[in-house]
């Protein structure tokens, strides 16, 4: 049996950034160790090919009356920027206090572990277990899984079981366990106003000039309302009101507001309908500026009008909620913002639906509910 911790650090050795193709060796060297490893497991392994980074398929087949259970993870993480914010280096695992740091510690090389772990003790335990089990790793979940899609395609019948486990979310603690019923979905653009051919001398050309910057600023501000709500026509028109049991199953956490606030370094929450932070931030969509950049960025100053100005935009959305409608509402909202005296850029980013599962006897009624999902429910960690 392997150290499951030894790997863990191996794949955090492998510094597997999807985004930038600076990284292509990491993603490569996460990979060849996670087959490695499967095949050591005595799985069939099988290289998916993508146009960017191939995903791993791994399988133990059997009779087809077998239950067919199939796990998901991915190999991939996101950016360490800016590093110089790291205590520890980024891609150099660190044991600390009993706690492994390094990127993708926690998304997703250690969940993903836990699983491979807890299946080859299982099957070292049990060799004759009949039971048919699959992982698909994927190595462009940071980027939106664009491959995603064809990937199944290419698996086909072969990736469908009676349910799949996946650990890509968060437990509220080390002494307690959560089962995720739903995912927010997701929509990002970004957009651009610019206005002069070039930066120009503000002590020359200041007041006669809209400022990109201050445009971009007014633009934004315009998409909430005081509350904190979404200031976009339909936004909220397909949402599905929170039910009373997940406020009750929310209500459980052992962590309070002012131990959440804490965590994060902040003073305190905005509220979106009178939801406390722990409902929000799982019952309701958001719109959010994730970065924005115009003008000089320099030490000291440099008094020009910037030429352009830009943001990147991200909505995460909630059952019922469809990213191309929701996508099509910000930008119409926008270009109907937008000032005259500037040219507007708008660039379509990735998106993926939101997911949710209701469990048997609760509302909505979901036809897809899974007997599966209700057993976990009934355990007892």
């Amino acid at each position: 049996m392997f150290d499951p911790v030894a790997v863990i650090a191996d794949l955090v050795r492998a510094p597997s950034v999807s985004t930038d193709s600076k990284f292509a060796e990491g993603m490569a060297a996460a990979r060849a160790r996670l087959v490695a490893l499967f095949m050591q497991m005595g799985l069939d392994v099988e290289e998916v090919p993508t146009p960017l980074h191939p995903a791993i398929f791994a399988t133990r087949t059997g009779p087809a009356d077998w239950p067919h259970v199939v796990i998901y993870g991915h190999y991939d993480v996101q950016p360490a920027d800016p590093l110089d914010l790291w205590h520890t280096p980024a891609f150099e695992p660190t044991i600390k206090d009993g706690r492994m740091f390094g990127r993708g510690t926690a998304d997703n090389k250690g969940p993903m572990m836990v699983h491979i772990t807890a299946a080859a003790r299982l099957l070292e335990k049990y060799p004759d277990l009949p039971l048919r089990l699959s992982f698909l790793i994927e190595g462009e979940e940071e980027i939106g899984s664009p491959s995603f899609s064809a990937i199944l395609d290419h698996l086909g019948d072969r990736i469908k079981g009676d349910f799949v486990l996946l650990s890509d979310t968060q437990s509220p603690g080390t002494d307690q366990i959560a089962i995720t019923t739903a995912l927010r979905g997701i929509t990002c653009v970004e957009v651009e106003l610019s206005g002069a051919s070039s930066d120009v001398h503000s002590g020359l050309h200041g007041g006669a000039l809209l400022n990109p910057i201050r445009a971009l600023c007014d633009l934004c501000s315009s998409l909430h309302n005081p509350d904190g709500t979404v200031n976009i026509p339909g936004f909220y028109d397909s949402v599905v009101p929170p039910q009373d049991w997940e406020r009750a199953e929310i209500a459980k956490l052992q962590q309070t507001p002012q131990q959440y606030a804490e965590s994060l370094g902040v003073k305190g929450f905005t509220s979106v309908h009178g939801l406390n932070p722990f409902e929000v931030t799982r019952l309701m969509p958001t719109l959010e500026f994730n970065g924005i950049k115009g003008g000089y960025q320099g030490d000291g100053s440099k008094t020009i009008i910037p030429s352009k100005a830009s943001v990147k935009i991200s909505c995460r959305l909630v059952a019922n909620q469809d990213p191309v409608v929701i996508e099509q509402l910000v930008i119409d909202a926008i270009r109907a913002r937008a000032p005259e005296l500037l040219q507007l850029s708008i660039r379509k980013d990735h998106y993926g639906p939101p997911y949710r599962v209701t469990p048997a006897g609760k509302e909505p009624a979901d036809p897809a509910q899974n007997p599966h999902l209700s057993a976990a429910f009934s355990c007892r960690w």
